[in-house]
């Protein structure tokens, strides 16, 4: 049995957790101005939190835009979601939190007709996505001051 668990954020208390984990990852972390970590699509988006079975301690979070919120990040392909803001604590990393998450939001992409899932990757990042079945595509780019790639899954 693992020593986390991953589910749909319902509650607004499972949002606020992931929204702490991502302000330590991007804001804190990374220095991603705050202004620019939270937007519009967080009130409609699909939410996956990963908490630590011992004590419900929230260790990862991604989100799952989709319909028209998900068309601006994928080019306006029919079919296809976009896997965002995922961020693991620094505690949790190298427990395999991360590959759960994008595994949560690819079933809330499957369970909501989605054949695709896209995402914009830190191209430190790359590798991992590429070990979870994605395909870089396009140029690089900057988001936020950091270097960036566009990754595809077929599901």
């Amino acid at each position: 049995m693992s020593a986390f668990v991953v589910r749909e954020s319902l509650s607004d208390a499972d949002r606020q957790a992931g929204f702490a984990v991502r302000r330590e990852v991007f804001v804190v972390e990374q220095g991603v101005p705050e202004d620019l970590e939270y937007d519009a699509y967080d009130a409609t988006a699909v939410h996956v939190l990963a908490v630590r079975r011992a004590d419900g301690a929230a260790l990862g979070t991604g989100r799952l835009l989709y319909g028209a919120d998900a068309a601006g990040k994928t080019g306006g392909a029919e079919g296809v979601g976009s896997l965002g803001r995922l961020a693991v604590a620094g505690p949790a990393r190298g427990l395999g939190v991360g590959a759960a998450l994008v595994r949560a939001i690819e079933d809330a992409a499957r369970a909501r007709g989605l054949t695709a899932v896209d995402l914009h990757a830190q191209t430190r990042a790359t590798g991992f996505y590429e070990r979870l079945g994605y395909e870089a595509y396009g140029e690089e780019f900057q988001d936020a001051g950091i270097p960036h790639l566009a990754m595809r899954r077929r599901l």
